[in-house]
């Protein structure tokens, strides 16, 4: 599998990306940042769980604390909309990008990766997107949680290198990594 070298574009990219853990609070500090924009679309990456009670309340606090003026795009689809959507969004999260992804070969991965880089880079907007830390903990003892793991850490760095702001939620606090970080060569 081929995988694209990129460089952050200052002059290009308008992407915020903030990622976390599970109730880190990464989901409502993105929506803060968005806030400050006079128009928004959220697009939530997931599939419809009509039968998951649990999940169904926590879409519906999120749903809550979001402005009712901003347009919802439900979708599992992101390059499709990524294609006709050129105002600012929030995309929530980037691990349904991964998951809509996780039975595909890894040159298939590799290609949707490069293009979803490449579609973000071609963005004029301001760009929000909300991504899950996961792996410092225990190993998968499944194959394809183990697949989501290293998929989503190679996706984050790369959202990570072009983007303008770098941000980790953890216990409910903010932290611009951007500013306490040295890039890792690769």
């Amino acid at each position: 599998m081929e995988i694209k070298k990129y460089k952050p574009k200052d002059n290009l990219s308008k992407i915020i990306f903030i990622t976390g853990g599970t109730k880190s609070g990464k989901s409502e500090f993105a929506e803060y940042l968005a806030k400050k924009s006079n128009c928004m679309t959220y697009i939530a990456l997931s599939e419809k769980r009509t039968r998951d009670e649990t999940w169904y309340q926590k879409i519906s606090k999120h749903r809550k604390r979001r402005p009712k003026n901003w347009k919802l795009i439900e979708t599992t689809n992101l390059l499709s909309i990524l294609n006709i959507e050129i105002g600012p969004i929030l995309i929530d999260s980037i691990g349904g990008f991964v998951m809509e992804s996780i039975d595909k070969e890894d040159k298939e991965w590799g290609n949707k990766l490069n293009t979803l880089i490449d579609l973000l880079l071609k963005r004029k907007s301001l760009t929000l997107i909300v991504g899950e830390q996961v792996g410092w903990s225990l190993v998968s003892e499944y194959k394809i949680g183990n697949i989501y793991i290293e998929r989503i850490g190679e996706l984050q760095k790369k959202i990570t290198k072009i983007s303008q702001e770098n941000w980790l939620a953890i216990n409910g606090r903010a932290l611009k990594i951007d500013e306490i970080s040295l890039q890792i060569p690769t």
